[in-house]
């Protein structure tokens, strides 16, 4: 009798923790994800949200708004990371990235032309993305062990949506459960990857430069932007993934932040992201024009 008791007990404890996981300022987390995913998939701003909501409570919404957000997109095509460097988790009021998943429409090539308004506020931004060659990525210690297990790395511009209203102050809770704000990332051609110390100066090295369509630069940035070494964000979103019993998976394409400052996108304008110091041959190219 005891036990049963226990048992009781413990499943009920079990429920309440629950229940305050997803309770939040008043509202369910589960209800502003629900809202959230449906403006997003309207392209209306999203209002709903919570300062005081946790990073818990965030993680458990932002499934919520992938199984409504995420359906006619095709499969799990990889992770995205934001907030990669100090400048940007300082303004969030956080220490650390914050993580989203990618789907197979969301990948674009090089060339491609996209509506300006392919999001609610629709943005662009010079990223940097790689693939996993290797399951054993999973088991990686250090960053140099990690690049063993990684194939090939592709430069990349992300349209990104910031989905909340102008007025709504963004917190690292609030992107998490938009899917940190994932809609498309414009790939270029993947560039095959050595484990070698000349790939290791080149992932920190390189530099990314916007250009408009009038060839005038919009912004630049160097990979060191990325938690000081694009190897760091990979080894944090793999440990991201291990900690909700995740694993990557050979041919993930992990985007690994923002190299560069957010562009506002604008119908017949374009974007050319030019990676220099990346590829020996010399600079690469991806470009998109919007309509």
């Amino acid at each position: 009798m005891k036990r049963r008791g226990l048992k009781r007990v413990s499943a009920c404890a079990a429920f309440f923790v629950t229940i305050a996981t997803l309770f939040c300022g008043g509202v369910l987390a589960d209800d502003i994800a629900s809202l959230a995913a449906r403006k997003f998939l309207n392209k209306e701003p999203v209002v709903e949200t919570d300062p005081a909501m946790s990073m818990e409570q965030a993680l458990a919404a932002r499934e919520r708004f992938l199984q409504i957000a995420a359906k006619g997109l095709g499969k799990v095509a990889g992770y995205k990371a934001g907030l990669t460097n100090p400048a940007a988790q300082k303004a969030f009021g956080v220490s650390h990235p914050v993580r989203g998943t990618l789907f197979d429409a969301m990948l674009l090539k090089s060339g491609a032309t996209v509506p300006a308004d392919f999001g609610t506020r629709s943005f662009s931004e010079g990223d940097f993305a790689v693939r996993v060659g290797d399951e054993r990525i999973n088991s990686a210690k250090t960053p140099d062990e990690a690049l063993r297990y990684i194939d090939a790395v592709i430069p990349c511009i992300e349209l990104a949506d910031l989905v909340y209203d102008k007025k709504v102050k963004l917190t690292a809770a609030a992107i998490t459960v938009i899917n940190v704000g994932a809609r498309f990332f414009v790939l270029g051609e993947p560039l095959n990857v050595e484990p070698s110390p000349e790939w290791r100066a080149r992932l920190k090295g390189f530099t990314v430069k916007l250009y408009d369509e009038k060839n005038d630069l919009l912004a630049e940035g160097k990979g060191e932007n990325l938690l000081g070494d694009p190897l760091n964000v990979v080894l944090w979103i793999r440990d991201s993934l291990a900690a909700e019993g995740k694993q990557l998976k050979k041919g993930d394409i992990l985007s690994l932040g923002s190299v560069t400052k957010i562009i506002p996108s604008k119908a017949g304008s374009a974007i050319r992201a030019t990676y220099t110091g990346l590829d020996p041959k010399g600079p690469v190219d991806v470009r998109v024009q919007f309509r």
